[in-house]
């Protein structure tokens, strides 16, 4: 009898387990509804750049992004305040646009750019150096536009408005 009780115990704790990771793991059903739009203004070697961009501050916000989003303005983004400054990790887990990602310092300059990001993919994108913030764009929008790194952007987050 005790074999027989241990084994459902331990059954029934391993059903729990897979269930909890389950509900956990699981996406969002749907995208977020946009976030408030913010100008945003990027200072490149060819001009200024104007956006409207969503501000993900929350890290729920954060988690979603732009996922399950299928198109986008050409003129918009989505900035993440990231708080601390550090090697961010990003990928396009459930999004299907391709996306420029833009790796900002808590100065406003542009430290690195990934460009043309793979829809739907979990590899990770990595800065290449220490950023507080990431700007994500349309996937060209970096070459298209003339932004590089060293690039200034201005917004409320790095303290210098558009």
């Amino acid at each position: 009898m005790r074999g027989y009780a241990g084994r459902a115990c331990a059954g029934l704790l391993l059903a729990l387990f897979v269930l909890c990771a389950a509900v956990w793991l699981s996406p969002p059903l749907q995208a977020q509804q946009e976030l408030p739009r913010e100008p945003l203004a990027i200072e490149t070697a060819a001009g200024k750049r104007l956006f409207e961009v969503e501000v993900a501050r929350t890290d729920r916000q954060q988690a979603i992004g732009l996922m399950w989003r299928t198109e986008m303005a050409a003129d918009h983004g989505m900035l993440f305040d990231m708080g601390a400054t550090r090697h961010i990790n990003m990928w396009m887990k459930n999004t299907p646009l391709s996306l420029d990602m833009l790796f900002i310092a808590r100065d406003g300059r542009v430290v690195s750019i990934a460009s043309h990001t793979t829809p739907f993919s979990t590899d990770r994108i990595t800065s290449e150096a220490p950023a507080s913030a990431v700007l994500e764009l349309l996937g060209g929008s970096a070459e298209r536009l003339g932004i590089a790194p060293g690039d200034v952007v201005r917004h409320f987050l790095f303290g210098s408005p558009p």
